[in-house]
């Protein structure tokens, strides 16, 4: 079919004419889907090459088994030097070290890494220093072109043949599968990889087949159970509960806890108790919130179904009750960790936080936090979203014991900077109180209240009365085995190796 066409059009800019549709060459196309008989097929037909940048997702935590084996494929296929580029890495990812000494591995990009491939690191086994982001800073740098990933491989605990994938459904549901969202829009090639395929569309959808080029189905991607970890339990410690009561109240003289407020509890196990001691509060006052963000727990599924919040944020599920809520819910929100976390969004949802509960391994005097590495440079896990949401919240409060083991967790200076001290707000002990001096507004407040702020030295030496000196006073400088990102991309700190101790 062709038309008589002006040609130039006045104020049009230069075209191309149609000549054919193709029609038939079109209509007879195959529609197979996006099936792929096997892993290795996929792969193969992936185009990745030695050298390349491969992502994954964390949201099975310890019970994830497809990172180990997309590692075995690539070996036995003869991959070298290759870039994993994973949203966190769990101890179930120790079979990565071997990938690393045999050179299949090379470079690691991470916002959380423990277990054996945190002691690889540290120990100096990688051949480039890891690269510890926050979550929202890897968001960032994949949206913006910083961090290129070749193949994204998804664990996908539901998809359908044309690539359409969720995390609420199948015998590995997980919930939403926030982080992987960033990874399958941006990824030159993105490889699914389920246990229960769907011969359906799917009718709830977290990424769309658009962003997907295969279907691998295998026979199981992980244990959801262990999804539940040691750091994702609410504590039952009554120390810890005191210092909960105390954030609560805290919380409560702050003038931040009216109708509309908004929330998150980090991980930790005091962290997750101030949600209940805070619930208490909000129960007694009549107020209801407007959002509870971040890592889903039982906890502020509890506080959704109860009405105290509207809506639930969630980036990834901390247990199983999560995990049915947001298959369940229609208040229980997907989000992806760009619109959670990174600072390059058009407007995040740390930014929104009114308050945000937050651990430490460490806080120092200037109360920079420490969640990544010991003095001696072994790696313990790194921010997630602590640096993202510190510097995000109206209200960045760390809740910390005195001591642990006996070793002071206040301290004179962190043995590393995860999150910079000028965003963190206060430090809630069980001896007392400290708040940040640039936030007089808060420390006025408090005193109406009738809570009784404490400095923060007298804290740390409180901390190390009777301990052996810090080991953070004297931290080696070894090797460089990891760089410490901030959230923009630029670098707040670094880990260093240990010399090994040789006999004299």
């Amino acid at each position: 079919m062709t038309r008589d066409l002006p040609e130039p059009i006045p104020g049009a800019r230069p075209f191309r004419k149609f000549d054919s549709a193709d029609a038939a060459a079109h209509k007879a196309r195959p529609r197979t889907g996006k099936v792929v008989a096997s892993l290795a097929s996929a792969i193969a037909d992936s185009g990745l090459r030695h050298g390349g940048t491969i992502s994954f997702h964390h949201h099975l935590r310890d019970g994830d088994l497809v990172v180990n084996m997309v590692l075995a494929q690539l070996a036995a296929m003869g991959f070298r030097d290759l870039h994993v580029a994973a949203s966190s890495l769990f101890p179930v990812h120790g079979t990565m070290v071997e990938h690393i000494r045999s050179g299949v591995v090379t470079r690691i990009s991470s916002a959380y890494i423990t277990g054996p491939v945190a002691n690889a690191i540290s120990a100096g086994e990688l051949p480039h220093p890891a690269i510890m982001q926050t979550h929202g800073g890897r968001a960032r740098a994949i949206a913006a072109g910083e961090l290129v990933i070749d193949v994204a491989f998804i664990a996908a605990p539901c998809a359908d043949g044309w690539g359409n994938m969720n995390g609420s459904c199948g015998p590995s549901a997980c919930g939403p599968l926030g982080y992987a969202m960033v990874d399958a829009r941006h990824a030159r090639h993105v490889i699914g990889i389920t246990d229960h395929l769907s011969t359906a569309p799917l009718a709830s959808i977290d990424i769309p087949q658009n962003e997907v080029d295969a279907i691998v189905a295998v026979d199981t991607i992980g244990d959801p159970a262990k999804i539940v970890s040691g750091t994702t339990r609410v504590t039952t410690d009554p120390v810890a509960l005191d210092i909960a009561a105390t954030t609560a109240r805290l919380i409560d003289a702050s003038g931040l806890l009216v109708d509309g407020f908004s929330f998150q509890t980090g991980a930790g196990g005091t962290s997750l108790a101030v949600a209940a001691a805070l619930a208490r509060i909000m129960r007694a006052k009549k107020i209801v919130g407007s959002f509870a963000s971040g890592g889903i727990t039982s906890a502020l599924v509890g506080m959704l179904r109860e009405g105290l919040f509207r809506t639930l944020y969630d980036v990834q599920c901390f247990d199983l009750e999560a995990v049915a809520s947001f298959r369940e819910n229609p208040g229980h929100l997907a989000m992806s960790a760009q619109l959670y976390a990174s600072p390059g969004a058009r407007g995040c949802i740390a930014d929104r936080l009114d308050v945000m509960i937050l651990g430490a391994a460490e806080v120092d005097v200037n109360f920079n936090v420490n969640v990544s590495a010991l003095a001696s440079g072994r790696i313990i896990g790194g921010s997630g979203g602590h640096a993202d949401t510190a510097a995000g919240a109206r209200l960045a409060i760390v809740t910390t014991m005195l001591r642990a083991r006996s070793i002071p967790k206040i301290v004179s200076r962190v043995a590393c900077v995860t999150t910079p001290g000028d965003t963190i707000d206060v430090v809630v002990t069980e001896a007392g109180v400290a708040v940040n001096p640039a936030r007089q507004d808060l420390i006025a407040a408090l005193n109406a209240a009738g809570i009784a702020i404490t400095p923060i030295e007298t804290l740390r030496d409180m901390a190390c009365a009777g301990a052996p000196p810090p080991a953070t006073e004297d931290r080696a400088e070894g090797p460089i085995v990891a760089l410490v990102q901030y959230r923009d991309g630029s670098i707040i700190d670094v880990v260093c190796r240990t010399p090994p101790v040789t006999a004299p």
